[in-house]
């Protein structure tokens, strides 16, 4: 007798089927609260216009000084990223040892509280508060991914440290080690592959996030995208828009190669 025609069906809870329902009643009432004018969106002057919209980005600019500054703009948006997120790396993983409770429930309720400000407030409120303090260009942006980078992967730390088991820190410790000592050997290698895939898929969104910071003037692709909209140089902008979804696309691809090797796939 074939055992899977045996194993009963799976059962729902009743608290499970409550919030389904409700979040289907949210959804309703969101649709029907907001004023969502699908004829004027799809009508003939509408697609008119956006045709006519779409066809001044066409041919994009291939003059080579152009391409030399979109290129410089490009490596700049990379940059900015992979540095906020190498620090963001550096400075979630040291809030994510108080903040898993290794130095006292204290200390962890206090950079809880501290990691979840930092990622509450968005990349572009950040660069907006930092440009003040660092002023226009790519440093303001760069602070402005880590600041909100290290909320979120110092959390994402926090939470894997505080499921590990302590057993191996705990057996070293017992035969003299210190608790970073017992730290970097025991548990540090348990988690590292997933701390890793953790980090890569921020730089991905860092990526996306350095290339938009640059519309309140913290540099790179953004802040010529800016420029060349506000003047309405369409064919320049065309070449801006496809010099970012080349860079998202490369990163992307590579992040998620090196994050299928970490994990053994």
């Amino acid at each position: 007798m074939d055992r899977r025609a045996l194993t009963p069906p799976p059962v729902i809870a009743r608290t499970t089927l409550l919030v389904l329902l409700g979040l289907l009643v949210l959804v309703i009432a969101s649709f029907t609260s907001l004023d969502m004018q699908w004829g004027e969106l799809f009508s003939a002057d509408a697609l008119r216009s956006s045709r006519e919209f779409l066809g001044g980005f066409a041919p994009p600019e291939m003059a080579i000084p152009f391409l030399r500054k979109v290129a410089q703009a490009t490596w700049e948006t990379f940059s900015m990223s992979a540095l906020g997120t190498l620090l963001a790396l550096l400075l979630g993983l040291a809030l994510a040892l108080p903040g898993s409770g290794r130095f006292g429930s204290a200390a962890r309720v206090v950079v809880r509280l501290l990691l979840n400000v930092l990622r509450s407030i968005p990349e572009l409120v950040w660069a907006v508060i930092l440009l003040i303090a660092a002023g226009l260009g790519p440093f303001a942006g760069t602070l402005a991914l880590a600041a909100h980078t290290t909320g979120v992967l110092g959390r994402l730390f926090a939470d894997a440290l505080e499921n590990l088991p302590r057993e191996h820190e705990e057996t070293l410790r017992i035969n003299g080690a210190t608790p970073m000592t017992a730290f970097c050997y025991a548990a540090l290698p348990q988690i590292l592959p997933q701390l890793l895939s953790y980090t890569l898929y921020r730089w991905e969104n860092n990526i996306r996030a350095a290339a938009i910071l640059g519309v309140v003037g913290a540099g790179g692709l953004g802040q010529m995208l800016k420029y060349h909209l506000s003047l309405f140089h369409m064919q320049q902008a065309a070449t801006v828009i496809l010099a970012m979804l080349l860079m998202i696309m490369l990163v992307d691809g590579a992040s998620f190669w090196l994050r299928r090797k970490l994990n053994g796939v």
